[in-house]
């Protein structure tokens, strides 16, 4: 099978021919899948794409044109998919589920530990001999309680966390977990009264039509003064310029996430000579009380050959025309 590889980083290059071991012919290019790069897949029999790749309807039609019959994304997100397209023009897509849950849930715990004790400006001081406490001032996580915005695979791991720091957890789910409920004393809430009762929030659901900005105005006014969202799901969950406006009211205490809502043409590249444009971004990067990581909470070793491992399966299955999995149609995915 010929199949086109859009968006290759060279971390992942080495992964996937391991994998591979020659059975498909793939070509590697670093641009990202669009309408106007969607050409370069003429003759291939499939692409593989990221999740900042666009593989909206228009994109799908020219690829279907192309000739290419199959589809497979190197992550478990596939909102810039429209899968609904793809099945009713005859395309084949498939996902890579549960390369490591733990990789996202454990960035999660580091963004907020980061932003709560103060970390990235802790080190700026400490590197200018600055030694002085005053700013750097944070609040014991034991005792608190924490809400989780989906309890899928990565929101199960992270109550499990939380539970072991102490912390009283509450949950918000289209499905309720009673293992949770029964093992680790998690309680369901409508969302407004899960944030109003939180300290902390992480945002650990795929992004859907009923998920995209969800998080907005009243959800952050129904916060407490001071509580941390932590976002590592999609940025388009939240309401940016809603957010931006409670942080800088003073009524959030931080917000700290892995994702954002525009980053398409802006994450995955080096951007330090060129700058950006995009205001929005800039001024939510601006606030003090925000971290922002450049969507690299799935990046550990594990889950870069279990993507890998999972990228050269689907493709196999295809070839040898077998039932696929990780093939998409219209079910709901959990995070």
């Amino acid at each position: 099978m010929k199949v086109l590889v859009y968006s290759a980083k060279d971390f992942e290059i080495k992964n996937l021919e391991k994998f591979n071991n020659g059975k498909h012919k793939m070509t590697f290019v670093p641009e990202t899948l669009d309408s106007s790069t969607a050409v370069m897949a003429a003759g291939y029999d499939a692409v593989c794409v990221f999740s900042n790749d666009d593989a909206c309807l228009v994109v799908l039609e020219i690829l279907h044109d192309l000739g290419v019959k199959y589809i497979t994304l190197r992550s478990t997100g596939y909102n810039n998919v429209s899968v609904k397209s793809a099945k009713r023009i005859g395309l084949k897509v498939a996902y890579a589920p549960e390369y490591s849950p733990h990789a996202i849930a454990e960035h999660a715990v580091g963004l907020l530990l980061a932003i709560n004790r103060r970390l990235i400006q802790a080190n700026a001081q400490v590197k200018q001999y600055d030694f002085t406490l005053d700013n750097l001032m944070g609040f014991d996580l034991n005792g608190k309680t924490v809400g989780i915005f989906g309890t899928g695979r990565i929101g199960s791991i992270l109550v499990k966390i939380f539970h072991a720091f102490g912390c009283k957890v509450v949950a918000n789910d289209v499905r309720r977990n009673h293992y949770l409920e029964s093992h680790y004393d998690v309680e369901y809430l409508p969302l407004e009264e899960l944030c109003r009762r939180s300290d902390v929030i992480s945002i650990n659901a795929p992004l859907t039509y009923e998920t995209h900005h969800i998080f907005y105005e009243p959800m952050f006014l129904a916060m407490k003064q001071g509580a941390i969202l932590i976002n590592t799901a999609r940025g388009g969950i939240v309401k940016t310029e809603d957010l931006v406006k409670v942080l800088k009211d003073g009524h959030l205490g931080g917000y700290a996430t892995d994702v954002y809502e525009r980053e398409r043409g802006i994450f995955f590249k080096d951007n330090s000579k060129t700058g950006i444009t995009d205001e929005l971004l800039q001024e939510l990067i601006d606030l003090p009380n925000v971290l922002l990581t450049p969507h690299q909470a799935f990046a550990t070793r594990e889950a870069l050959l279990r993507i890998a491992e999972t990228t050269i399966y689907n493709l196999d299955c295809w070839e040898k025309g077998k039932t696929c999995k990780n093939e998409l149609g219209f079910q709901t995915v959990t995070l």
